[in-house]
């Protein structure tokens, strides 16, 4: 039975974004008859097709994205290279690969308009010997002006920051690092993760207020977005997660729109939606 992921009619946000604003994290799903699933997937979801997420983007006002390779899709990022090649220069991708894959590979991957190449960390914790080849990796993408993008626990951060300081080329952290937002702002996870973003070349999406929190309770989530766009306000990016996989709810879209107005209230507003993913990304000005 397929899962759905996404919510049907979402609402207008009430606050109007800027021009060329970003979301810089969502999925692409399917169709399943042309972008086959992980066949060993328990419930696949519901297809979340790039002509949904294109109507959702005009819906909320958004202009640019980066399409993030999910794991619904395995190592086969035929996907988001489809919606890349279908959204005129407004939509990038992040690719998922083995880390063996071949210079050759990954060279396309950057023509074909990927920024970065994402790693999970969400089992068990990363051994020193792992995060040591993350580092030989990250190395291959620096001629290609690719960055590394991690998801991982939030308890992780202490053991990922020495090895990310040593990054050659820029890190992109996933979802606030999905710490607990329950334990506030105050908590050693978060607090690492705050550290961790005086390396300049470390970046952090302010996506997740969903995530961190539970069953809709985004308020607890809100103060960790806002200690991170106010301290570090060209480090940070923002995305609406779409169509959100592997949650214990379905978020609206539009209600995530709105905590933009205090997540970024003012001018941060421009910096975290136009300024910084427009940098990191490099979108056409």
């Amino acid at each position: 039975m397929s899962v759905a992921t996404f919510h049907p009619n979402p609402s207008t946000p009430s606050v109007a974004l800027p021009a060329h604003a970003c979301d810089a994290h969502v999925h692409v799903f399917g169709p399943a008859s042309r972008f086959a699933y992980e066949a060993a997937l328990a419930s696949p979801p519901v297809d979340a097709p790039k002509e949904r997420l294109f109507a959702l983007h005009r819906h909320l006002g958004i202009a640019r994205c980066v399409v993030v390779q999910s794991l619904v899709h395995g190592f086969d990022n035929a996907v988001v290279e489809d919606t890349i090649a279908a959204g005129e220069g407004r939509y990038l991708g992040v690719a998922l690969v083995r880390a063996a894959v071949d210079d050759t590979e990954l060279r396309r991957l950057a023509m074909a308009g990927f920024r970065g190449v994402r790693f999970h960390f969400m089992g068990a914790a990363p051994t020193v010997d792992a995060l040591e080849d993350l580092l030989r990796f990250a190395a291959r993408l620096v001629p290609l002006r690719m960055h590394l993008q991690l998801h991982f626990r939030g308890e992780y951060v202490h053991r990922l920051t020495p090895f990310l300081a040593r990054s050659p080329v820029p890190v992109v952290v996933d979802h606030m690092a999905r710490v607990n937002a329950e334990l506030g702002v105050e908590h050693a996870d978060f607090a690492g993760l705050h550290s961790l973003l005086k390396h300049a070349h470390i970046h952090v999406k302010v996506s997740g207020v969903d995530r961190v929190t539970q069953r809709g309770h985004y308020a607890a989530g809100v103060p960790l977005a806002q200690a991170l766009v106010r301290d570090y306000p060209h480090q940070c990016v923002w995305g609406t997660d779409w169509p959100h996989p592997n949650h214990d709810h379905v978020p609206d879209d539009g209600v995530l729109v709105d905590l933009l107005t205090q997540i970024a209230p003012g001018v941060a507003l421009q910096r975290l939606l136009v300024d910084n993913p427009e940098r990191l990304y490099r979108f056409e000005a």
